[in-house]
């Protein structure tokens, strides 16, 4: 019976895997990436551990999104170049990436952003991953 259940979680977390990729930088979606991902490896309580870890808390929001963008252009940073995928998760180094406060208006004071591969991203500075890629 186990074994059945997992396999379903499974099969529907593959599924899930495109819808939320494919909105990678919304609350919801890290929510939802999450929950799935928690639901294949710890079942029930997996998925609500996993969902509220998933979910980005404090970045930018589908609305103010655009602005942050522009200021972000207009600061004109450089771009650190990076080898490997630029995606939420992904764990930058600790030397050589420049990061910056963004103004009170966008309400990120946990994160800083940088521009990777000429990607904006949201860092959490404690751990140098990356929380939010702003498209």
């Amino acid at each position: 019976m186990r074994s059945k259940l997992f396999m379903a979680g499974a099969i529907l977390g593959a599924l899930a895997i495109p819808t939320v990729a494919s909105a990678q930088s919304s609350v919801p979606a890290g929510a939802t990436a999450g929950a799935v991902g928690g639901a294949i490896v710890g079942g029930p309580v997996g998925a609500v551990v996993g969902g509220v870890a998933g979910a980005i808390v404090g970045g930018i929001s589908d609305e103010t999104r655009p602005r942050f963008r522009q200021y972000v252009v207009t600061q004109d940073r450089p771009s650190y170049r990076y080898k490997g995928d630029v995606r939420v998760g992904t764990e930058l180094p600790s030397s050589g990436v420049t990061y910056y406060a963004a103004p009170a208006e966008y309400n990120v004071r946990n994160y800083r952003y940088t521009r990777v591969n000429d990607q904006i991203v949201l860092v959490d500075p404690a751990t140098h991953r990356i929380v939010q890629v702003i498209e």
